[in-house]
Parts: C-alpha cells; structure tokens; sequence
C-alpha cells in the first residue's frame, strides 16, 4: 500500500471513529434529557429540567419543621426516591425554637435552613413579612386556594382540624364533650374527677398554643371562661402535641384541647381507645405553613422540595401520612373534602396573611400573658 492510499486509508478511519463518537454523544446527551424531562411533572415550566440539574448538583436540601419526623418520614423518603442524589436533612424542632434557630442564623448572615416549615402560622407571616423568605411563584399554585399562598413565598401545605382527644375507656360516653361550651360546664360540674386531668398547649411556651388560644377567642366568646376553668382544674399544658396525646392515652389526662386532627388520627389507628371530637359549634382549621429562606444554602433544592409537597403526588403522601391535604384533588380521610363533609360551615380557616401578625404585637401578648397568668391560677 502506498503512501497516498495509507493516508486515505488512515482519513477514512479517523472520520468514522468521529462521526461515531458524535453519535454516541447525541445519544448520550438524548438519554440524559429524556430523564430529566422525566422527572418534570406535567404542566411545569419547560426549564425545570434545569433547576432539577441544579438541586442535584447541591445535593441536599436542609428542612426546618415542626411536623413530627414520624409523621413527615414518608414524605421526606418519597422524595428522595423520585430525586435520588438529593438528601433531605430534616430537623425536628417545636415552633419556637424552630423560630429562634433560623432568627439566629440569619442574624449572623451564615446561611440558614433552605425549607423553613412551621405549624406557627403567625410566626411563619412573621418572617415571610420581615423579608426572610425568597419570593418564588411555585408551578403549583393554581392547584391551591387562594388562602394558603401570600406574596408568592408562604405556602399552607396542610388542612388540619383542631380537634379535643379524649380517653374512651376512661371518660364516660355522656362526658365526651362535643363542643367547647360543653367542655367548660363538664370541667366545672366534676372538679374532682377532672382535676389534673385536662392538657392543652402551653400558650406561653409554644407558639402553636398561642395561635390557637388566641383564634379560640375570636370564635368563642366565652374562651375566657373556659380557661380559667381549666385553670381551677389545675390543667396540665405542653409543647408538644405528641406528649399530650401520650398521657391522654395511658390515663394520666384525659381530655385533650386544641390538638392537631392529623396526629390524633394517626392515634386512633395505633389505639382504638383514643377518641377524636371535632366542635360542633366551630373547628379551627390550620395549615403548616413553609417558605423559602432568602439566605438558603441550597436554593434550587428548597425550591424543588416546596414544589413536590405542593404537588399531587407529595400531598397524596401527606394525606396517606394522616397530614391533611390541602387540594381538592386529593380524596382520603384526611383530606380537605372528608373535613368539609364532617363540618361544613362550621370550619373556621385561619388565612395565611398579614391579620395573623396582630397576634405578634408585643403589647397585645403582653396583655394576654398577664390575664393568662390570672386564668391559670382559676381567677
């Protein structure tokens, strides 16, 4: 072979080897897309694929929740295996410390937690309206009401009733309260059989049972009343839902105000003899409130994880996990359209917007502390 034809020989060799490494570059490059698109849900933006490429690039996502980690540990899981390569850091924390921790951090302007997700609503407006949340109008926000989303940066993710949870086997068929008027005048006709034995939120202590004492007044005109009765029963208050539920189930209380419907239905699946009450006269319904910190360490990841919990998927996770979902596209008995059918008109909302913020004046807690304080003691 002579020179003249080795070197076409050696061309024509060469050419091949590009064009079929380019093939396998096309080919390689379609894959990847395809699977991105994959992972896009219909309906989203056609540059979401992108924003998914960046999340797992950061790897992890950082999550700030008061929502018990039992109860959220399907949802975290669920999204880790849709998105695998993305880590989900969750942190447990009852809302004022959750509110102190991320205060804190941004006030060293180290970065902070990316999903801050918090059953405080007030709290939550609070640090959406100070400027601490990173504005994004997430693709889900047609598929919610027009309640749950203020300035395109507080998301409600839930609809849960506020429920009293009471002991079946301890408390008498005819006790059961089954309204608040009734619990007022069950607790002051058997003093002695009640006393020590009604739990609720510690308002002073938990954000959540501020929120709560204070929507409770708005509805009920004789809540005043009430707590003081609860006082002069020498009522036991917490901060943690889960601890009252626990020693209304082994008898140590009884009767139960203001828990959250979520996890008293996870209850009653796990133990029969734990009832459940939604008032008859109104329900507050509340709703876990999350957003984006504006100083998130992994931003695309926060955004991809408030996405997917806004989702149908994630909130077909969330009613499956007893959280109450919040769309109406959700059925199950934890969902917006069961309470609805349960207590109709009696279903008192609480909006996520700046109203809640007049809970947080300091002259107005100061105000409530110190006639709480009264109530406490009975008087």
């Amino acid at each position: 072979m002579n020179a003249a034809v080795l070197a076409e020989h050696r061309y024509q060799v060469e050419m091949s080897m590009r064009r079929t490494l380019s093939a396998l570059v096309a080919v390689s490059s379609f894959v990847l897309a395809t699977h991105a698109q994959a992972q896009t849900p219909p309906g989203y933006p056609a540059d979401y694929a992108a924003l998914i490429d960046a999340a797992k690039k950061e790897g992890k996502v950082i999550v700030y929740a008061t929502t018990d980690a039992s109860s959220a540990n399907p949802l975290v899981k669920d999204f880790e295996a849709l998105y695998p390569g993305i880590k989900v850091e969750y942190s447990d924390l009852n809302s004022t410390e959750l509110y102190n921790r991320f205060i804190a951090e941004s006030a060293a302007k180290n970065g902070t937690g990316d999903v801050i997700w918090s059953s405080a609503m007030d709290l939550q407006v609070k640090l959406v309206n100070d400027g601490l949340a990173l504005t994004y109008a997430s693709p889900e926000i047609k598929a919610l009401p027009k309640w749950a989303v203020w300035k395109d940066a507080a998301y409600g993710t839930t609809y849960e009733p506020i429920a009293f949870v009471y002991n079946k086997r301890l408390v008498p068929e005819a006790d059961v309260p089954k309204d608040h008027t009734a619990l007022m005048k069950l607790i002051e006709a058997k003093p002695d059989v009640y006393k020590g034995k009604i739990t609720a939120y510690d308002p002073e202590r938990s954000g959540v049972g501020y929120l709560f004492f204070n929507e409770d007044i708005q509805y009920f005109p004789a809540a005043w009343d009430l707590f003081k009765a609860m006082g002069k029963a020498n009522a036991k208050f917490y901060t943690s839902a889960g601890a009252m539920m626990e020693r209304v189930a082994s008898g140590e209380h009884l009767i139960a105000y203001g828990v959250f419907g979520s996890y008293a239905l996870a209850r009653t699946k796990k133990d029969p003899n734990t009832g459940i009450v939604l008032p008859s006269d109104f329900t507050l319904v509340t709703s876990r409130v999350a957003f984006i910190s504006k100083a998130a360490k992994n931003p695309n990841a926060a955004k991809l994880f408030l996405d997917y919990m806004l989702s149908k998927r994630g909130q077909t996770i969330v009613e499956k996990a007893d959280l109450y979902t919040l769309r109406a596209d959700v059925e199950g008995e934890a969902s917006l359209t069961a309470v609805s059918k349960v207590i109709g008109d009696r279903a008192k909302p609480v909006p996520i917007d700046e109203t809640l913020l007049a809970n947080l004046d300091q002259t107005k807690r100061l105000a409530f502390l110190s006639r709480w304080q009264h109530a406490k003691k009975g008087q």
